[in-house]
């Protein structure tokens, strides 16, 4: 290569590719503990795009800019595959009838939980959901994630869905980030409605609101929407062109695994409860699990996701936050790392690249993100460590000196 790069980094003490055994396939079993570290290594970028990923005797190129890496760890942007990220209000009441003992839906049943943002959420104007957005989305890229995805659920009407889901492509257009949207109007039912009158609301939308997002999903639990509910939903929405996701088995065995394995949808999510029957299921099928275990932790519950018995199965995992005002304030990548590692028995390892290349897979997004090889986007991370053991151990702060989102840096820690 004659031409000058546009950034070279150079000398990390680890360079962790992420790379999958078969680029087609999320990391399954101990492959999921195979980061594909490259040590003094070098990253090429140019025009966006990775060129060059190896060792740094090998990297013979001038660039625009130089950035030493001497006993940090390189690595991809992490990809938060699963969010709430755009809303109004906070719930901080509910953490103290957390505190006292009270469950979550059983809060919900009491008009908080999901309902009590929607309120907020409804009031609010397109221009405040953006106002309070972005300030949370700047944290979340100094924080090291590259690319978000988005849900809906917080206004459960045509107008207030799609007020959400145009919020998020206000915040991509402005900020320099990836943000994937989610439909999830069947994320509760509103006060005012019966439920089959808001799943018959739910299914008129779907083509109207296509144009806004990329997926569809439903919340699949006990009180909530049920498999048979889900099923009809999640049809309809194929039928009108969306990709698929579900909330599944977060607090009751629906056998929401299989139905998401039955629609070949790209991932179920939370799976707290999955059952062995899912887990078979799941194995080899395709579909993602992802595991969010900020949302357990904080909700101060004993039984997470099992993960180690998921990953055992050949079942393709990811991490994401949940962030969320009620079961997740957080869009801390590094901390679920951690969680995953400490209340998961996941290791380090396993964490970071559920939080990378197999959430990539998750959103549908792996020929672009998630690894650092040629061709991908130069999307990646500069920690201030000197091995990847160290992400997890250093907990609830933020490691991240660098980030570089399609090859420009978008944040330097002073």
């Amino acid at each position: 290569m004659n031409s000058k790069l546009d950034i070279l980094i150079k000398n990390a003490a680890e360079l962790l590719t992420c790379k999958s055994l078969n680029p087609k396939m999320p990391k399954v079993g101990k492959d999921l503990a195979n980061l594909r570290i490259i040590t003094n290594g070098a990253v090429g970028i140019k025009n966006g795009r990775i060129v060059f990923v190896g060792k740094t005797n090998k990297a013979k190129f001038s660039a625009r800019i130089i950035i030493d890496a001497k006993d940090k760890v390189v690595m991809p942007g992490f990809v938060d595959c699963h969010t709430h990220a755009i809303f109004a209000g906070s719930r901080e009441n509910e953490f103290l009838k957390k505190l006292q003992g009270m469950a979550y839906l059983d809060i919900l049943k009491q008009g908080g939980g999901i309902l009590s943002t929607v309120e907020k959420t409804r009031k609010a104007s397109k221009e405040e959901l953006y106002r309070l957005a972005i300030k949370r989305f700047k944290q979340i890229i100094e924080y090291g994630t590259t690319t978000v995805e988005v849900k809906s659920g917080y206004g459960l009407t045509f107008k207030d869905e799609k007020k959400i889901l145009e919020v998020a492509s206000m915040l991509e257009k402005k900020l320099p980030i990836d943000i994937v949207r989610t439909y999830l109007g069947a994320h509760a039912v509103p006060k005012d409605l019966k439920k089959e009158q808001y799943i018959k609301e739910v299914l008129s939308s779907l083509k109207k609101i296509k144009q806004y997002a990329e997926f569809c999903d439903v919340f699949c639990e006990k009180g909530i929407f049920t498999v048979k509910e889900t099923y009809e939903i999640l049809t309809a929405a194929k039928k009108s062109g969306f990709k698929l996701k579900l909330h599944g088995e977060q607090y009751n065995i629906l056998n929401s695994p299989e139905l998401a394995v039955k629609l070949k949808a790209v991932s179920v999510d939370h799976l707290d409860h999955i059952s062995e029957f899912g887990i078979k299921t799941l194995k080899d099928s395709g579909v993602i699990g992802v595991l969010l275990p900020g949302v357990t932790f904080y909700l101060n519950e004993e039984r997470y996701a099992p993960a180690r018995k998921l990953i055992n199965r050949n079942v393709a995992v990811a991490i994401a936050t949940d962030f969320n005002p009620g079961s997740c304030p957080s869009f801390n990548m590094q901390l679920m790392i951690t969680l995953a590692c400490l209340k998961m028995k996941m290791l380090p390892a396993e964490a970071i690249n559920s939080t990378t290349i197999n959430a990539a897979f998750a959103i549908d997004r792996a020929s672009e993100i998630g690894s650092l090889e040629v061709g991908k986007k130069a999307d990646l991370i500069i920690l201030g460590v000197k091995n990847h053991n160290m992400l997890p151990y250093y907990f609830g702060v933020n490691l991240v000196e660098k980030v570089i989102k399609n090859g420009k840096m978008i944040f330097k820690k002073k």
